[in-house]
C-alpha cells in the first residue's frame, strides 16, 4: 500500500479533460444502452443494460487514468459511489422482504380486496394519484409510497381490467408530489440545503410548480379514466375475483395494520429501512395468528418434506418470503401473479443496475467531465428563460448519464449557485428548478436508481410507466415556462460569484 502511495504522490497532475474526454464516455453510453433496448426490448432491463453501464464508467476511468489520474483515485472514486449507494441498498432490499411478507399475511390481499369494492375505473387512476399524493405528503417517501400503497394499487388495476401501466404512472405522480413538496423528504431538505435557503421557504416555492402540475395530471388521468373505460375483455369476473380472495385469506381490517405501523414510524421520521423491517417482521407475526392456513400451506408448497409446527413452520414462512417472495396457487392466473411477489432477491438486478449507474456518475464528476461540458452551457446561457432551460438540461441529463436522483440535484446546485447569484436571481429559483428537474425526473429514466425502483416494486416496466407519469413531465416544463415568462420569479440584489469550490469540497 505504501508503494502505491508514494508511486502516486510521484505522479505529474493530471490533466484537465479535453471536451472529447466528456463526451465519449456519454456516446458510449447511448450506443449500449441503444444497442440494448434493439436486440432486447423491456429485457434490456434484466442484465443487458447493466452491462453497458460497468462498460462506460470503465470508458470513464481509462479516459481518467489517460489524463494522468491514478488508478488508486479511479478505486476510490468507484468505492465513494457504492458507499453513497449504501442506504439505497437497505431500502430496496428491506422493500422486497415488506412486499412478500405483506403478500403472506394478507396485508396486500386485504388492500386490494377492499379497493376493488370502494374503487370506480372511471376514476381510478386519479383517484390512485390523490392517495399516493396524500400519503406521500404525510411520510416523505416516494419510495415507501410506491412500494406499499403503490403496489396494492398496482394489483387492484389488473382486476378492475383498468391498465396497471397508466395506474403505476397515477401512483409515481401522487408519490413524487410528496417527495418534491413533504417537510419530511430528504430530497427536499437536501435540495434546500444546497442552495443554501430555508427549507419552508423552499417549499412553498414550489407550491407554484407542484399544484399546478399535479392539477393537470389529475385532469389527464379523469379524461383518459372516463375516454378508456374498464377492460370489457379482463379475463375474470370481479365477482369472482372477490371470492376467491375471500376465500384464501381471512379478509379483515387487522390485515391493514402493518400499513399503519409504517405510517406511524415513517411520520416519526425512523430511517426508512427500520421502518420497513420493522414494518415486515410485525407483519409476519400478525399473519402467523390471522393467517395460519396460507402459512402452511407456503411452507408445504416451497419444501413438501417440510412437517409444519405450531413455531418453527411460521418462522420459516417468513423467511421465506424475505428471501425469495411469496407464492400461492388458487387456480386463479391473475391473483396468483398479483401475490407472487417480493423477496429481496427480486431485488438483486435493481441492486446491480443501481451499482453501475451511481459508479458511472461518480467517475464522470470526481475527473471533471460533467463540469467540461457544463460550463460552455453557462457561458451560452445569455438569458433568464435560456439559464433556466440549462438547469433543466443539466439535472434530467445526469438523471440519464449519472443514474442517481442525488447527483442530479447536489451537482446543478452546486454548479449553478453562483451564477443564479451574479445575476440577481433569488436562490429559491434555484431550489425550485433544481427539485423540478433533478427529482421528479429520476422516475422516467430506466436506469436511474429511482427508475430502477419503481419498476422493480410496481412490476411495471420504467419504459411503459413514463408516459403516463404526467406530474413528472409538467412539473419541469412549467418550472422552465416561468424562466421564460418571468412569473414568478424572485430577484434580489446582484452578488459577486462566489469562489469555486475547492477539489477537495467537490469531492465530498
Amino acid at each position: 500500500m505504501s508503494d502505491q502511495i508514494d508511486t502516486d504522490a510521484g505522479r505529474a497532475p493530471a490533466r484537465e479533460p479535453s471536451l472529447a474526454d466528456a463526451i465519449i464516455p456519454l456516446v458510449v453510453l447511448a450506443v449500449f444502452i441503444a444497442s440494448a433496448l434493439a436486440l432486447f426490448g423491456l429485457d434490456a432491463l434484466d442484465g443487458p443494460i447493466q452491462v453497458g453501464l460497468v462498460l462506460s464508467a470503465m470508458v470513464a476511468a481509462l479516459i481518467a487514468v489517460k489524463n494522468g489520474n491514478p488508478w488508486s483515485r479511479v478505486q476510490t472514486a468507484a468505492q465513494g459511489a457504492m458507499a453513497s449507494v449504501t442506504s439505497a441498498t437497505f431500502i430496496l432490499l428491506a422493500v422486497g422482504a415488506l412486499i412478500g411478507v405483506w403478500n403472506l399475511s394478507g396485508t396486500i390481499p386485504t388492500l386490494v380486496y377492499y379497493g376493488i369494492q370502494i374503487l370506480s375505473p372511471s376514476w381510478y387512476y386519479a383517484a390512485s394519484a390523490i392517495i399516493c399524493g396524500v400519503i406521500a405528503l404525510s411520510i416523505g417517501s416516494s419510495w415507501t409510497t410506491a412500494g406499499t400503497i403503490g403496489v396494492g394499487l398496482v394489483g387492484i388495476a389488473a382486476m378492475l381490467g383498468v391498465s396497471p401501466a397508466i395506474t403505476a404512472g397515477a401512483v409515481i405522480s401522487g408519490a413524487y408530489l410528496g417527495d418534491k413538496a413533504s417537510p419530511l423528504s430528504e430530497t427536499t431538505i437536501l435540495t434546500a440545503q444546497m442552495v443554501k435557503v430555508d427549507v419552508y421557504q423552499h417549499i412553498k416555492r414550489q407550491i407554484w410548480t407542484s399544484i399546478p402540475a399535479f392539477a393537470i395530471a389529475l385532469a389527464a388521468f379523469f379524461v383518459i379514466g372516463f375516454v378508456r373505460g374498464p377492460d370489457v375483455h379482463a379475463p375474470l369476473s370481479e365477482a369472482v375475483e372477490l371470492a376467491s380472495l375471500n376465500q384464501v385469506y381471512n379478509i379483515t381490517i387487522w390485515n391493514l395494520l402493518p400499513l399503519v405501523l409504517l405510517a406511524i414510524l415513517s411520520i416519526r421520521k425512523v430511517p426508512a429501512s427500520l421502518a420497513l423491517t420493522f414494518s415486515t417482521l410485525f407483519a409476519g407475526v400478525l399473519g402467523a395468528f390471522l393467517q395460519p392456513d396460507v402459512y402452511r400451506d407456503f411452507v408445504h408448497h416451497v419444501d413438501p418434506e417440510s412437517a409444519y409446527r405450531a413455531v418453527l413452520g411460521p418462522i420459516k414462512a417468513v423467511w421465506l418470503a424475505m428471501a425469495n417472495g411469496f407464492s400461492i396457487d388458487t387456480g386463479i392466473g391473475d391473483i396468483d401473479r398479483l401475490l407472487a411477489r417480493g423477496g429481496m432477491d427480486s431485488m438483486l438486478l435493481t441492486l446491480w443496475l443501481i451499482f453501475g449507474a451511481v459508479t458511472l456518475g461518480a467517475l464522470l464528476e470526481e475527473f471533471g467531465l460533467i463540469n467540461r461540458l457544463v460550463n460552455p452551457m453557462i457561458s451560452a446561457a445569455k438569458g433568464t428563460g435560456r439559464l433556466f432551460l440549462t438547469v433543466f438540461a443539466c439535472a434530467s441529463g445526469l438523471n440519464i448519464v449519472a443514474g442517481d436522483q442525488y447527483i442530479a440535484l447536489v451537482l446543478p446546485s452546486r454548479i449553478f449557485r453562483a451564477e443564479f447569484a451574479k445575476r440577481g436571481l433569488a436562490p429559491t429559483n434555484l431550489s425550485r428548478l433544481a427539485a423540478d428537474s433533478g427529482t421528479v425526473t429520476s422516475p422516467l429514466v430506466p436506469w436511474n436508481s429511482c427508475g430502477a425502483f419503481m419498476g422493480a416494486v410496481l412490476g411495471v416496466s420504467t419504459l411503459l410507466y413514463a408516459p403516463y407519469a404526467i406530474f413528472c413531465w409538467a412539473s419541469p416544463v412549467l418550472s422552465v415556462l416561468y424562466g421564460f415568462t418571468g412569473f414568478k420569479i424572485e430577484h434580489v440584489p446582484p452578488s459577486p460569484a462566489e469562489d469555486p469550490p475547492a477539489p477537495d469540497e467537490q469531492a465530498s
